[in-house]
């Protein structure tokens, strides 16, 4: 049934109508999270100071981890990263600097892996499919509200109060099947 309601995603038009938390749109674009770190430091220290939130030193260390990462990252990892700068790091402190990340929708976590990726929109907030390569562990956000608003749609419709999305398709990715 999800195959063929993705697939007839293809013959609907954008609907942008249907994210209600965002005021701006994410793309329909598909993107794999290797960005330019520094520049996404910026732009989420820059989306704090215009939403009044606080981007303390912990929480911009944490950021700046998941930034620069290649691939989804652990809460542990993290820990065991920050504890070289700071000894008195706790997993409480790390939970607590992710729990603020996620909730401004800075970045995500990914269920299935239980782990975490910077958001290639962190101005916008949204809800994004992730494809997952249980290869080299690389994920793929699909920026296309369209997956979102679809399943809104069905919950709605079988009277359904969604709190939250996760859709994680798990596979091998493109590079992983030609290597």
């Amino acid at each position: 049934m999800l195959r063929s309601a993705l697939e007839s995603l293809e013959a609907q038009p954008l609907r942008h109508d249907l994210l209600q938390m965002s005021a701006k749109p994410a793309s329909t674009a598909h993107h794999h999270h290797a960005h330019n770190a520094k520049g996404f430091v910026r732009e989420v220290s820059a989306a704090c100071t215009q939403r009044g939130l606080r981007l303390t030193e912990i929480r911009l260390q944490v950021l700046e981890l998941i930034a620069a990462a290649e691939k989804p990252v652990k809460a542990y990892d993290l820990l065991d990263q920050l504890k070289d700068a700071r000894s008195n790091a706790a997993p409480p402190t790390v939970y607590r600097a992710l729990d603020f990340l996620i909730d401004n929708g800075f970045i995500h976590k990914l269920q299935s892996i239980n782990a975490y990726v910077s958001c290639h929109h962190p101005s916008v907030v949204h809800q994004v499919p992730f494809l997952i390569c249980d290869e080299c562990e690389s994920a793929t956000e699909i920026c296309d509200e369209r997956v979102s608003g679809m399943l809104a749609d069905q919950a709605k419709a079988l009277g359904f109060r969604a709190r939250a999305q996760t859709l994680e398709v798990h596979g091998v990715c493109k590079h992983c099947l030609i290597h």
